[in-house]
């Protein structure tokens, strides 16, 4: 997920509406890099539509289908309208809380999720055991049951390529209790995280 970041004030937007006050989980300039359209604009937008009588799933299809922004930029965008309005909690989904980390690395998307569906790669960076894969046909997502101590939560990847030899992986770790268990499962996904791409240095320096 993208971090905030902050936007400096040039002569095109020194006269733009502020972004909203409210933490929305992704700064207004990765919004609109992504979408487009800034926070401002989704927020108008959404409420001429009438999302604050509609469903998450509802407002998520109409932010992708109408206005075609990609799955997990159109969740994004959904969740942050939630939250300027009101409706839920930072880190708070609609099953629980959630948390997000995300990594590039110098290897293809199918290397990539390869180190991520395949058991014996995925304890190369990974505990064993620590999740148990869900059917999925997607090639650019898994899904996986979190066990251990994260029992009853979910684990969530989406990969995107960024060219032959350069992909980023997506975490989403959903269905967490309580708002305290954020930062400590965002803890572990970055660890966790940095381990895979030094196992995947360490693979092309071997020549894997």
């Amino acid at each position: 997920t993208p971090k905030p970041s902050e936007i400096l004030e040039t002569p095109e937007t020194a006269d733009a509406p502020e972004a909203p006050a409210v933490d929305l989980g992704l700064s207004d300039a990765a919004v609109r890099r992504a979408t487009g359209k800034g926070w401002d604009e989704w927020l108008s937008l959404l409420d001429a539509w009438g999302a604050a009588e509609r469903t998450h799933a509802e407002i998520a299809r109409h932010v992708h289908e109408g206005h075609n922004v990609a799955g997990w930029w159109a969740q994004g965008v959904t969740v942050g309208y939630e939250r300027a309005r009101g409706r839920r909690a930072v880190h708070q989904g609609t099953e629980g809380f959630a948390v997000a980390a995300s990594k590039t690395v110098p290897v293809s998307i199918e290397r990539l999720r390869h180190m991520l569906v395949d058991g014996a790669a995925r304890d190369t960076w990974l505990e064993p055991g620590t999740l148990r894969l869900r059917p999925s046909r997607s090639e650019k997502s898994a899904r996986f049951d979190v066990l251990g101590p994260g029992e009853g939560t979910r684990l969530e990847a989406f990969l995107v390529a960024k060219g032959e030899a350069k992909a980023t992986v997506q975490l989403q770790h959903v269905k967490l209790p309580a708002a305290e268990d954020v930062e400590s499962w965002r803890a572990f996904w970055k660890e966790r995280l940095a381990r895979l791409a030094a196992v995947l240095r360490e693979d092309e320096r071997t020549g894997y």
